[in-house]
């Protein structure tokens, strides 16, 4: 699961991290049953504080994503309520191409080129590919790991 904090967005971090681990649960990347980092980890691999990571996850098990259970972790949960999750999908996707047409904007303001915009855009969707690629290869070898202990 890759998760990308952009420090300094208006967006609070805590609403960045929540807002893409429900676009992984909703779009399929976490399936039902998959646990997610715990607390420590993922804060560490963040670099935020603990609390941080504790209110997302129980704002996630709020919304019904996720389960905790106490010693064992965070687990996705199978989506019964399908049509609110898709609404909340839309909704991002709404709200990260207002985002990425305000990014656009920046650049253009900055001088940049529309063959600059298009190379920079590429290298970002090679450089996103890259680390989901290498974050589903990983998830794969724990769950080896975990099914072989």
């Amino acid at each position: 699961m890759h998760i990308r904090i952009e420090r300094g967005s208006s967006t609070p971090i805590s609403r960045q991290i929540r807002e893409q681990i429900q676009a992984h649960c909703l779009s399929g990347t976490l399936k039902p049953g998959d646990c997610l980092p715990s607390v420590r980890k993922l804060a560490q691999r963040l670099a935020v504080n603990v609390n941080t990571i504790v209110r997302v996850y129980e704002r996630l098990s709020a919304e019904g994503l996720v389960e905790m259970r106490h010693g064992e972790g965070t687990f996705v949960l199978p989506q019964s309520a399908l049509t609110e999750n898709a609404q909340q999908l839309a909704e991002q996707r709404t709200q990260f191409q207002l985002e990425f047409s305000a990014v656009v904007h920046r650049g253009v303001l900055l001088g940049l080129t529309a063959t600059e915009l298009r190379k920079l855009l590429t290298t970002s969707i090679s450089d996103a590919k890259r680390e989901l690629k290498a974050e589903a290869i990983t998830r794969q070898k724990i769950k080896t790991e975990s099914n072989t202990a």
